[in-house]
């Protein structure tokens, strides 16, 4: 995942958003945000549900409804140069963003409109990524090449919604013709190497996701090569690397190759065509936002994306106008002691989040923000160590709100380690289901990993390390992930020629 420096929401969209009609649209999977009409809302949020029904429905994977912050958030702007300007992007190919994060992961994509078929929009962008998020966090954690992850992302990415209701899996990736005629081909030994070229320095825009689509479509629904494909995972999963899985399973590397370039060039491919009676959605529920909450949705947009101290203390201000327009409000309240928060004021957040959950108790945001300054505050010198217990009561409130938010059991694991106690037992195992309601977050991957290995839990460390160390989308921990599983496989090792079973009587 890039990291993007955020521009400030605020000047941007205030003048735009605040008189706008805002709607929520809010289903199993998602809660969509805009000022889009209710028809175009509800429209999108179908689409969304259909496409999670679809890819559940090819994997035979049974309706689950998560809960309602394990959500993904989807806020709609105007125009795919407002995702840039909003992002602080410079890259002119952006159409959308998207950030994984537990208890909190959020989209921004502009409003939707018609598309050339061969166009990257950013609802294509969207698919795309939330593609990856139903990969993570309900087929596998294993990590897997990164052709591998992008070819699947783009094979389902590239849905179809037809007026019928089916939905079409597996379509021609139109958007990747131009790469696949125009830009640098990857080698085929490079792009079954795990990080797909990830690491080549050579300059110049390559074909690799158009080949990826091309080599996953070939092997998932070209048919001459029966079994390889599961062949070639099944290998990964007992240690081969890459290339080596690859060459066992595709045989000569460059015939593929070559069988990949006639793949392409075929006037008609197969895919997944599912009729609307085998997809099941949930109810999805519209709703017009209070004037407060559509005055307060552009800091609310800042603030979910992540903003630096500077950009907090710009956005602070803007925060607390709307909060003295809205003071009944509980949704503006709690984003006001988010913002307080950001900006360093741990005491006016404390306030905020007070004022928020005496008018609506079952605010979650308004709890962690608390939990957040409490923490803080602790942390400074601000409060006695002793109140850390204060701080644990916090967040057990907020999980009582929300019993499934990773974020309240992150936190109260954390309180521990901040206080330099030993985490007991029921915050370690909240910790490990935080993990298991956001596989996806390599931060919480992290804590999970290093509390197994100081339980000397080398086996379940070792597991839990590969997703996060063997990941193609490197991020601040994958270098340390793959460091300590390495001084994890060596102490097995170790163990395992120590143990008595491995001693030879000579």
């Amino acid at each position: 995942m890039r990291h993007i420096a955020f521009g400030c929401f605020s000047l941007l969209l205030a003048a735009t958003t605040v008189q706008a009609a805002w709607l929520e649209a809010s289903s199993d999977h998602f809660v969509i945000y805009g000022d889009q009409s209710e028809v175009a809302a509800r429209k999108f949020a179908e689409r969304l549900e259909r496409f999670h029904a679809a890819m559940a429905y090819v994997y035979g994977k049974p309706e689950t409804k998560p809960g309602p912050s394990n959500r993904v958030t989807v806020f709609v702007v105007p125009s795919t140069a407002k995702v840039r300007k909003v992002t602080g992007a410079r890259n002119s190919y952006l159409a959308g963003f998207y950030l994984p994060r537990a208890g909190s992961s959020v989209a921004l994509v502009p409003r939707l409109r018609g598309g050339a078929k061969d166009e990257l929009t950013g609802e294509k962008v969207l698919y795309h990524q939330y593609a990856h998020h139903f990969m993570q966090a309900t087929l596998t954690t294993r990590a897997y090449p990164r052709w591998l992850t992008e070819g699947f992302a783009e094979f389902f990415g590239g849905v179809q919604f037809k007026a019928d209701g089916t939905v079409v899996l597996g379509a021609p990736a139109h958007h990747r013709g131009a790469e696949l005629a125009y830009a640098r081909e990857v080698p085929i030994r490079t792009l079954l190497s795990f990080d797909g070229g990830a690491s080549d320095k050579k300059p110049g825009y390559s074909s690799f996701y158009g080949q990826s689509w091309v080599l996953f479509h070939y092997l998932q629904m070209g048919g001459e090569r029966a079994g390889e494909f599961a062949k070639y995972r099944q290998l990964l999963a007992t240690g081969h690397s890459a290339l080596a899985a690859a060459e066992s399973a595709f045989g000569d590397l460059d015939e593929l190759e070559n069988d990949m370039d006639a793949y392409v060039k075929r006037r008609k491919i197969t895919a997944f065509v599912i009729p609307e009676a085998r997809l099941t959605i949930g109810a999805i529920a519209l709703r017009t936002l209070r004037p407060g909450e559509a005055a307060m949705m552009p800091i609310m947009m800042e603030s979910r994306v992540g903003v630096s101290r500077k950009e907090a203390l710009e956005l602070v201000p803007e925060a607390r106008k709307v909060a003295a327009l809205h003071p009944g409000d509980p949704t503006v309240l709690a984003a006001l002691a988010e913002a307080e928060f950001d900006a360093g004021n741990d005491d006016a957040a404390i306030a905020a989040a007070d004022r928020a959950v005496a008018i609506d108790p079952q605010q979650i945001n308004a709890h962690i923000q608390k939990g957040y300054a409490l923490a803080r505050k602790v942390e400074s010198g601000a409060l006695p160590v002793g109140s850390w217990n204060d701080v644990r009561l916090q967040f057990v409130k907020a999980n009582a709100v929300e019993n499934d938010h990773p974020v309240p059991l992150v936190q109260f694991y954390l309180t521990y380690m901040k206080q330099g106690e030993r985490p007991t037992k029921n915050a370690i195992a909240g910790l490990e289901w935080a993990m298991q309601l956001a596989p996806f977050d390599g931060s919480v991957r992290w804590l999970v990993a290093q509390q197994m290995v100081a339980d000397e839990r080398f086996a379940d460390a070792l597991q839990t390390l590969g997703p996060l160390a063997y990941s193609p989308h490197s991020g601040e921990k994958t270098d340390a992930a793959l460091r300590l599983l390495k001084d994890v496989e060596a102490r097995l090792q170790q163990d395992k020629e120590q143990s008595p079973d491995s001693i030879k009587v000579e």
